[in-house]
């Protein structure tokens, strides 16, 4: 599981100087007390998190650098301090040299043994699949011997169904024989019927069609009575429509006249009134004139309003 992101390079290099200051060595510690001190696995307790193969790297490089600084430190005695600074430097390049060719070396036998270890740990894989596989195909062998014995059974069972139905299937076909013969005679027999109620049928039909004719002719005739019926009565409608209208006009004329007849009387009743109103006499000896005068004009105007009012 890789590590998370938390766990910095430099959270890594606190851990690792506060593990060797709580182990109390006074100076700085050689590769063998470093690697005693520090460890992977006690570096990942105390971070709490962190991929092993990161903190070794990191683990290398922190004690080489702690392991350098420790020899870098060391005094010569007796030699002077130029002679003493070159043997130092000198020291320090062969250590450096040796502390990177044996750095190198164990990352390659680091990297050796994980490659090995994963060509086992492969190969492990490998037989226990093979093992696994080995079983499942002993089990599918005796799986198939016992499917194998179970078809023997069933086709020893089916050979005898098969010989049974054999059998069965000659009875049916004697009976499917019998019943052929049986339907051929079916089929006659319905052939004869079929054929008389066919010739019942057409006079059937026949007799129908000539009562259908009988009737649609009696309907026709029934029909054209009805028809001059119909119109008889049409032509009596018209008759008396034109008689009504006739004696309509003739009751509006026969108004009309009585209308103008009363009020030439209104006017003749008015007319006679002025006319008395106008003639009568001051005196007694000049009634007799005027009365006939009056009676005579009163004669005239009546045989005129009688003539009036005779209808033409």
């Amino acid at each position: 599981m890789p590590r998370p992101a938390a766990v910095t390079r430099d959270d890594i290099r606190s851990a690792v100087l506060a593990m060797l200051a709580e182990a109390g060595d006074p100076d700085p510690p050689s590769g063998t007390r470093f690697r005693k001190v520090v460890s992977v696995r006690k570096l990942r307790a105390r971070l709490g998190a962190g991929d092993p193969t990161t903190l070794s790297r990191a683990l290398n490089d922190i004690e080489a650098e702690v392991v350098r600084t420790g020899l870098a430190g060391m005094a010569i005695p007796d030699l002077p301090d130029e002679i003493a600074a070159h043997m130092r430097a000198l020291w320090q390049a062969a250590v450096a040299v040796q502390l990177d060719d044996v750095m190198r070396l164990r990352a390659d036998a680091i990297q050796q043994a994980e490659a090995s270890a994963a060509a086992h740990h492969d190969a492990d894989l490998r037989t226990e699949m093979l093992r696994v596989e080995l079983a499942e195909l002993r089990s599918q062998f005796g799986t198939r011997d016992t499917e194998l014995a179970t078809l023997r059974a069933d086709c020893r069972s089916l050979t005898e169904r098969s010989d049974a139905h054999r059998t069965a299937a000659a009875d049916l076909q004697r009976q499917l024989d019998v019943a052929t013969s049986n339907l051929v005679q079916e089929k006659e027999t319905h052939a004869k019927e079929f054929a008389a109620i066919h010739t019942r049928y057409e006079g059937l039909s026949r007799q129908l069609l000539q009562e259908t004719e009988h009737q649609r002719h009696a309907l026709q005739t029934e029909r054209e009575r009805l028809t001059a019926q119909i119109t008889q009565a049409q032509e009596r409608a018209a008759a008396l429509e034109g008689l009504r209208d006739r004696l309509l006009a003739d009751l509006a004329t026969e108004r009309d006249a009585h209308q103008r007849a009363a009020a030439e009387a209104a006017a003749l009743t008015t007319l006679v009134a002025e006319q008395r109103a106008m003639l009568r006499p001051p005196e007694n000896h000049s009634t007799v004139g005027p009365s006939r005068h009056r009676k005579a004009s009163n004669g005239s105007q009546t045989q005129a309003a009688s003539n009036r009012r005779r209808p033409k």
